[in-house]
C-alpha cells in the first residue's frame, strides 16, 4: 500500500536526469499516491510520514535491462571460469541448464531477484531462454510470480529459438530441444494476453526476444518474429556482436557485418535493444545510432569473460540508447547493480584512455577519459533503462513520475568518509552498498538493507543444498 511520504534532509539527490538537471537541490522529496509531488525544501504537512535521510543521499531506482536469473545458481562453476564466452557456453549453461528441476529455477530466480533489490534496483528485464516444447513447468509464470512478491517491476523477454547448437538427437534433454516458430509465437501471444501491461509504468512487461540472431531462429523466421511482435506492440531484445566470433559467423552465414544483417531481418529500431554490443565497427555504431537502437552495457560479465567493451560513449553520441544490464550471475559473480554501474564508469574511462592517442601524434591524449561522469552512468542505468523498456513514467526523479527510489546512506561506512562529493559515493566507492529505504512506486520494498519479513539465511540454506544436487546429477 503506498502512503503519502515525506523524505527529509537527504545529503544529496540525483535525479538520472542530464547536464545541470542531473542533480536536485532537495533536500525534501514528497510522495502522493506513489507518485512524486515535489522536491525542494518542504514542510511537513498533517498524516503524512517522515523518512529522514540526513547522511543519505536519493537516486532514482536502477533498471536493469539485461539479466538470466536462472544462472543464479551457476555462479563461479570452475569448469567454465576461466573461459571466454564460445567454450563458457557449453562448459557451463549449457552442461547444467537443462538438469535443473523447477525448484532450482524458481530458488534461482528468487536467488537474483534478491540481490538486485538489496542494490537498489526496482526494475529488471530478464532474457529467459529456458523454453522447450515438452518442458514440464511454466517458466513464465514463475518469473513474474517471484518478481511480484518483491514488489518489483519485472519484464520478461521471452528467449528460445528454433535452432539448437547441439546436435538434435532422442538422449538430448528435453530442456535443450528446440522450439517451432509456430509454437514460439503461439507461447508470446499467451503471454501477451496474460501479463503484457502497456502502461507507462506497468509493473510487468513482455518482449520478444529470441536467444541470439545467428544461431537461434532463420532469418525469414526472426522477420516474422519482428512482424509479430510489432503486431502486439511488444518490444525486441537479444544478444548480439559479444565477440569476434558474431563477426566471424555472420560472415560465414550472410557475408556481412551482424548489424546490417540485423537491418536486413528488421531488427533494428527503437523498440529494439541488444545486450553487450562489444564488437562493432564505425558503420555499425553509426547505424545503430540513426536507428535508435539500445544497448544493455553489461561491463561485468563481458570483462570476466574476455570479450572486450562496449563502445557506449561513441553509440551514444551517434544517437543509440543506453542502458545497463548485470547478465547473468554465471559469468558476473557480481550480479547486482551497484557493482554493475561502478564497473561502467571504470571501464568507460579506462577505454577512452586505452584508446588515446598522444598529441604529437594528432590525437587529443587522455582527454576523452574524462568525459563519463557518476551521473552519466546514473542516467544509462536509471532513466536509459526506463526509457529502452518503453516505461516513460519511470526512471527519474521528476515531479510526477513514479516514485521509484532508493536511498543510500553514506554516514556509516568508511568507504564514504572522506568524500568531497558524498553525491558520487554509491556508484565511484562501489562495494555493498549501504540501502536503508527502496520504493517502488511509492511502496516500501526495501528497509535498512533488509527486505521485511525474508529469510535471507533460509535461502541461503536452500541454495546450497540445491548447488549440490545439481551437482550430484551432472
Amino acid at each position: 500500500m503506498t502512503q503519502d511520504l515525506l523524505i527529509r534532509n537527504a545529503t544529496a539527490i540525483l535525479t538520472g536526469l542530464k547536464g545541470d538537471a542531473a542533480r536536485a537541490p532537495g533536500p525534501d522529496l514528497r510522495i502522493r499516491a506513489g507518485k512524486i509531488a515535489a522536491i525542494g525544501a518542504l514542510t511537513p504537512e498533517p498524516g503524512e510520514r517522515q523518512i529522514d535521510a540526513a547522511g543519505c543521499v536519493i537516486y532514482p531506482a536502477w533498471v536493469n535491462t539485461h539479466h538470466h536469473l536462472f544462472q543464479s545458481l551457476l555462479k563461479g562453476d570452475p569448469v567454465g571460469l576461466n573461459a571466454t564466452l564460445t567454450p563458457w557456453l557449453t562448459a557451463t549453461p549449457m552442461r547444467l541448464r537443462p538438469l535443473m528441476t523447477e525448484n532450482d529455477f524458481r530458488l534461482a530466480a528468487r536467488i537474483g531477484l534478491l540481490e538486485l533489490a538489496l542494490s537498489g534496483c526496482a526494475t529488471v528485464a530478464d532474457h529467459n531462454y529456458h523454453y522447450a516444447p515438452d518442458l514440464p513447468y511454466d517458466t513464465s509464470a514463475i518469473l513474474f510470480e517471484e518478481a511480484a512478491k518483491f514488489g518489483l517491476r519485472f519484464a520478461l523477454c521471452r528467449g528460445g529459438g528454433t535452432l539448437s547448437r547441439a546436435p538434435v538427437t532422442s538422449d538430448l534433454p528435453v530442456a535443450a530441444r528446440p522450439e517451432t516458430v509456430e509454437g514460439f509465437l503461439k507461447d508470446i501471444g499467451r503471454l501477451a494476453r496474460e501479463f503484457h501491461d502497456p502502461a507507462p509504468d506497468g509493473m510487468q512487461r513482455v518482449v520478444v526476444a529470441p536467444t541470439t540472431p545467428p544461431h537461434s531462429m532463420r532469418p525469414e523466421e526472426l522477420r516474422e518474429v519482428a512482424r509479430v511482435a510489432r503486431g502486439l506492440g511488444l518490444r525486441l531484445h537479444s544478444h548480439l556482436s559479444e565477440t569476434v566470433h558474431y563477426h566471424d559467423a555472420v560472415h560465414q552465414q550472410h557475408r556481412m557485418k551482424p548489424v546490417h544483417f540485423c537491418e536486413t531481418i528488421d531488427w533494428l529500431g527503437e523498440d529494439v535493444w541488444y545486450a553487450h554490443l562489444v564488437k562493432l565497427d564505425e558503420d555499425e555504431i553509426a547505424l545503430l545510432g540513426k536507428t535508435r537502437t539500445g544497448i544493455a552495457h553489461c561491463p561485468q560479465s563481458n570483462g570476466r569473460l574476455g570479450s572486450g567493451i562496449a563502445p557506449v560513449r561513441a553509440l551514444e553520441a551517434a544517437g543509440a540508447q543506453i542502458s545497463i544490464g548485470v547478465d547473468g550471475a554465471a559469468s558476473n559473480e557480481a550480479a547486482d547493480m551497484i557493482s554493475e554501474t561502478h564497473a561502467a564508469w571504470l571501464m568507460a574511462r579506462a577505454k577512452a584512455g586505452y584508446e588515446a592517442v598522444a598529441l604529437h601524434r594528432g590525437g587529443r591524449g587522455e582527454d576523452d577519459a574524462a568525459s563519463t561522469t557518476v551521473e552519466d552512468v546514473v542516467r544509462w542505468g536509471s532513466a536509459g533503462g526506463a526509457g529502452i523498456l518503453g516505461l516513460d513514467a519511470v526512471g527519474t526523479l521528476e515531479v510526477g513520475k513514479s516514485a521509484d527510489l532508493s536511498i543510500y546512506g553514506i554516514d556509516r561506512d568508511p568507504r564514504y568518509f572522506g568524500l568531497h562529493d558524498p553525491a558520487i559515493g554509491p556508484v565511484a566507492s562501489g562495494g555493498a552498498a549501504d540501502l536503508r529505504f527502496m520504493l517502488v512506486g511509492g511502496r516500501e520494498v526495501v528497509r535498512d538493507g533488509r527486505i521485511p519479513g525474508f529469510d535471507v539465511i533460509e535461502l541461503g540454506r536452500q541454495s546450497r543444498e540445491a548447488v549440490k544436487a545439481l551437482l550430484a546429477r551432472v
